[in-house]
């Protein structure tokens, strides 16, 4: 994008640049790289080549000051090590890659404060949509939300008032649906492990539908535990070793997701526990990698590149149409693996 002149500076290429080796008008190569006018495939094809070879891109800032918009989707999350993201950033790039539009990714690190940051930046680049986590955010960030201009949609949940559309599931019924399952198993000394519930919102909504469904079925959760940090394998080992010592008695353990779920099950395994049908496990998201084990884990599926592409084809129909905010909830889906009595 730069070109270094004989002082050995270095200036950005322009338009005139692609011109000279092409031969073809500035008008030309400007209509050429914007998909626009009437260009014979030969000269689209001598311009395009000469832009190729010489490495310019053009500046897209500059040609969005007439439309006030440039050709970016924010995409605002909490976290890429979580592994649920990733997938979900799948589902969205399949998506936009068919179109002019283009993802660019914020990191809020589940706080709320961070990403009210993350979202003014964002807005102040004038993208074309945004695309945020949750339902739950600072007011200033609802207020900036509201009044962006372009179409919102909020991701991953569908338990609340979204400000524009959302695109996720009941985390409520997620829970419920494991608790009844756990239930109808035959399953009554039942433990809980997962994060600490203040800024994890969809995690304790989850907690708060399990929770519910066991007490419809006359059952208190025997032991429970929550923890702070990464949602990693060894911290599943740990933690699940600490609670079966506490209540050795426990013949099932829920997690609030498959990783720290995945954890436990190799803990579980090692102490020659008979799983399923003396002691069942599950866990939440139905993270691929996982299906490699030996033994897998039961588990919800969230729908996470499903949610991509729904939030994405939603931001791409509102583009140039004026269409009324609409919320698409997707039906978890119960996997009972091989760590769940079942029939």
């Amino acid at each position: 994008m730069t070109e270094t002149t004989d002082s050995g500076t270095r200036r950005p290429l322009t338009l005139r640049d692609v011109s000279e080796a092409s031969g073809v008008s500035e008008m030309t190569v400007s209509r050429v790289l914007r998909n626009r006018g009437d260009v014979s495939d030969a000269t689209r094809a001598k311009v395009q080549e000469a832009a190729r070879t010489l490495g310019y891109v053009p500046n897209k800032i500059a040609g969005a000051l007439a439309s006030n918009r440039v050709n970016l989707v924010a995409v605002i999350i909490p976290s890429m090590s979580n592994m649920v993201f990733p997938e979900v950033m799948g589902g969205i790039s399949s998506v936009l890659e068919e179109t002019d539009l283009q993802p660019v990714v914020g990191i809020t690190d589940y706080l709320p404060e961070k990403e009210e940051k993350v979202l003014y930046e964002m807005l102040s680049w004038r993208p074309s949509g945004i695309i945020i986590a949750g339902l739950e955010h600072t007011e200033a960030a609802r207020a900036m939300l509201r009044n962006a201009g372009i179409p919102v949609v909020e991701i991953m949940d569908t338990d609340g008032n979204p400000t524009d559309c959302a695109v996720g599931i009941s985390h409520r019924r997620a829970g419920r649906e494991m608790g009844e399952a756990i239930l109808e198993a035959g399953y009554r000394r039942i433990g809980f492990m997962g994060t600490k519930m203040a800024l994890d919102h969809r995690a304790r909504k989850r907690y708060e539908g399990f929770v519910e469904a066991l007490a419809k079925g006359g059952v208190e959760l025997a032991e429970w535990e929550f923890y702070e940090g990464g949602s990693a394998l060894a911290k599943g080992r740990e933690l699940t070793a600490s609670m079966l010592e506490k209540a050795p008695d426990l013949d099932f353990m829920y997690y609030s997701n498959d990783l720290i779920g995945a954890g436990g099950l190799l803990y579980c395994k090692e102490q020659g526990l008979d799983i399923p049908n003396g002691f069942g496990m599950a866990g939440f998201n139905g993270v691929e990698l996982l299906r490699g084990l030996p033994i897998k884990l039961a588990t919800i599926d969230s729908c996470r590149r499903e949610i991509g592409r729904a939030a994405a084809e939603m931001i791409v129909a509102r583009m140039d149409a004026d269409l009324p905010g609409e919320t698409i909830t997707l039906a978890p889906v119960l996997e009972p693996g091989d760590t769940m009595r079942t029939g």
